[in-house]
């Protein structure tokens, strides 16, 4: 594919630069809480301006449902970007009407214009293949050039992701490129030992992506919610913990492909457990109880990996030379239930490994308890593209740059 360094040397002044962006940051009445994908395009955007191009940037924020919807304008994105850029960055409030093409239309070259939320309208998810083709051609109307750099959403078959690009001149930007190339040492050549921690909500999510990982990893550590439908599966009790009864057949099933081929499968050992979920607004104290893995009282659930568990898992990691981590152990945005997410962090700080955290949850979690994202080799900016990579599906937004 090509890449925008290329189009650079070609030149871009005076030019309409269609930045396909992932500026799907988490809100909290009306305020975002973690501008990280915000600053991963940044590069992208300001190096196209910089060169005098007329910079269109759309997204897709969160899931409405193909209609204008406030809870979910990119506004809040918008201002943060042009405080970043430290240079004033116009809104327009729909995606192709009258004011999207007023502040394509008002651009000096330099200068910076966000549309809003590519998913008010129905055509950008359509997966009719007409509907979402009118829909790229009202968006090819807005440019010259085509720059994709939304990474998070490289796995989806979206207008702006797959379609767009067929009707224009096509790039990567310099974030897909970084995240492309850090993905491809997690499957080329890897380093070993190479360290796999999952962890979130649904073992559903992971399943896929396990799959691939028992032929390639060396050990692969469990948490998250995911961990007690495997510790149901090894016919422990798990309470009123988040589990899938469904997926138990599968899980015994890589459970034993992980001992027949020599991965190290590592479950909790122990976990912190609660009657209740905690309050995550207030934050009030939880008290948890810490228990063994196998000891989990029937009324109360698992909220976090224990601190034997965490020590274990640093111990795994310490030897390590590769390590890619997608999933918090716990829940995190509570205080009493974050020494679990906490200690694996720590265990990669300074590592001499190769260390990437897969994005979403992970890459939230390691921000917002403080840890220095330079400490880390990579923190990606889409966990569901990164595990589908991973399982060696063919990526639509990837694809629509290939040449």
């Amino acid at each position: 594919m090509k890449t925008i360094d290329e189009l650079l040397a070609e030149g871009v002044d005076g030019k309409r630069v269609f930045v396909r962006a992932d500026l799907n940051v988490p809100l909290a009445d009306g305020r975002i809480t973690d501008d990280g994908r915000i600053r991963a395009v940044l590069p992208t955007i300001k190096a196209l301006a910089d060169a005098g191009a007329k910079v269109v940037v759309a997204s897709h924020l969160g899931r409405p449902k193909g209609a204008p919807d406030p809870a979910f304008s990119l506004l809040p994105a918008a201002e943060r970007l042009g405080e970043l850029l430290g240079a004033p960055v116009a809104f327009a409030q729909d995606t192709v009407g009258p004011a999207a093409h007023d502040a394509v239309n008002g651009l000096e070259p330099g200068q910076v214009a966000v549309i809003e939320n590519l998913r008010f309208n129905p055509g950008e998810t359509s997966k009719d293949d007409t509907e979402r083709g009118e829909f790229a051609d009202q968006l090819a109307a807005l440019a010259d050039v085509y720059v994709g750099d939304g990474f998070g959403a490289v796995h989806r078959k979206h207008a702006s992701v797959y379609d767009l690009p067929a009707r224009l001149p096509h790039y990567a930007g310099y974030l897909i490129a970084t995240e492309v190339g850090v993905l491809k040492k997690l499957t080329e050549d890897v380093k070993r030992p190479y360290v796999v921690v999952l962890g979130g909500a649904k073992v559903s999510d992971k399943l896929a992506v396990i799959d691939q990982l028992l032929d390639k990893a060396d050990r692969l550590l469990i948490g998250g919610g995911m961990a007690y439908t495997f510790l149901k599966a090894k016919g422990y009790e798990v309470g009123i913990s988040l589990l899938q009864e469904d997926q138990i057949p599968a899980v015994k099933e890589y459970i034993e492909r992980a001992e027949k081929s020599g991965v190290e499968l590592l479950l909790p050992v122990d976990v912190l457990v609660s009657p209740e979920f905690p309050d995550l607004k207030t934050k009030a104290p939880a008290n948890p109880t810490v228990v063994a893995a196998d000891a989990i009282p029937a009324d109360e659930e698992g909220l976090d990996i224990g601190p034997e568990t965490g020590k274990l898992y640093a111990s795994k990691l310490a030897d390590a030379a590769t390590v890619f981590w997608n999933g918090p152990m716990g829940v995190f945005e509570h205080p009493d239930y974050a020494e679990g997410t906490k200690a694996v962090a720590q265990a990669l700080v300074g590592s001499p490994a190769f260390t990437v955290v897969g994005g979403g949850d992970s890459a939230a979690a390691v921000r917002s308890l403080g840890f220095d994202e330079k400490a880390f080799g990579h923190i990606s900016t889409g966990g569901g593209a990164s595990l589908e990579y991973l399982e060696g599906k063919t990526l639509p937004g990837l694809a629509a740059l290939e040449d």
